[in-house]
């Protein structure tokens, strides 16, 4: 789609259809667009395969507005991540084919269909509370060409549950596992499964769980091998990572 804007830019050029500097802009503004307050990185699809993803918290409504509508008119597929329901309803005002993804928090609007990857990425969170961490990495595989599969509430508190579902676990090309509390989850399926996993560790938990920094260090020091961990609560960053992993191999 990128090199398709390339051409028909040039394409526009020969025909005398745009000026030399209506070209030069329009070639400028596929490498990034200045806002003033945010600079679009337009040029990340070619590099990395996927657009660029708004980050929405601590954006205003106005602001994420005006990021997906500039991406929008670019032909990007638009992913914004921790949004609130007033950066949704800004973006729906400007964008009628945006869609919002409430439990996960993300906001999407499809300009172009991402190809199917042939593995499938797990998501194994260990509590109902950990669910709003699990969409978000769910929905962003989902969005990022992958299939999913869910497996929610199978904690170490109830291994059974765990261990009922393992068959199906082990299927999985990577396994994306979600944890607050102790952080145990990650550990009891890397001594299970053969599949790379990443760990996500939540901010659920009392007191000396420190906002999730007991589950981090948890993580970080599994003995369990082929574990890899992200920063706490941050599901699109292992769902991005699941992606890359899922599609190594394919042209």
């Amino acid at each position: 789609m990128y090199k398709d804007k390339i051409l028909q830019i040039l394409m526009n050029f020969k025909q005398d259809a745009l000026s030399t500097d209506e070209t030069l802009e329009a070639l400028k503004k596929l490498l990034y667009e200045d806002l003033g307050f945010a600079k679009i990185d337009h040029h990340r699809e070619m590099r990395k395969g996927f657009p660029e993803v708004i980050f929405c918290q601590g954006k205003t409504p106005q602001q994420v507005k005006e990021i997906a509508l500039h991406m929008h008119k670019n032909g990007s597929n638009v992913l914004g991540t921790r949004s609130s329901k007033h950066h949704f309803e800004a973006v729906k005002e400007a964008i009628e084919e945006a869609d919002y993804y409430e439990e996960a928090r993300i906001i999407f609007i499809r300009n172009t269909v991402v190809n199917k990857a042939k593995g499938i990425i797990g998501v194994v969170a260990a509590g109902t509370s950990d669910l709003n961490v699990a969409e978000e990495a769910a929905v962003t595989a989902e969005l990022l060409g992958n299939t999913v599969k869910r497996f929610y509430d199978v904690g170490v508190a109830g291994v059974h549950r765990l261990i009922d579902k393992l068959d199906e676990i082990r299927q999985c090309s990577v396994l994306i596992a979600i944890a607050g509390m102790e952080g145990a989850l990650p550990t009891v399926l890397g001594g299970l499964v053969s599949s790379p996993i990443i760990a996500v560790p939540t901010s659920v938990g009392y007191g000396a769980n420190f906002h999730g920094l007991s589950a981090l260090l948890a993580m970080l020091n599994s003995c369990a091998c082929g574990v890899s961990v992200v920063n706490i609560d941050n599901g699109f960053g292992a769902a991005y990572t699941a992606s890359l992993i899922n599609r190594i191999g394919e042209s």
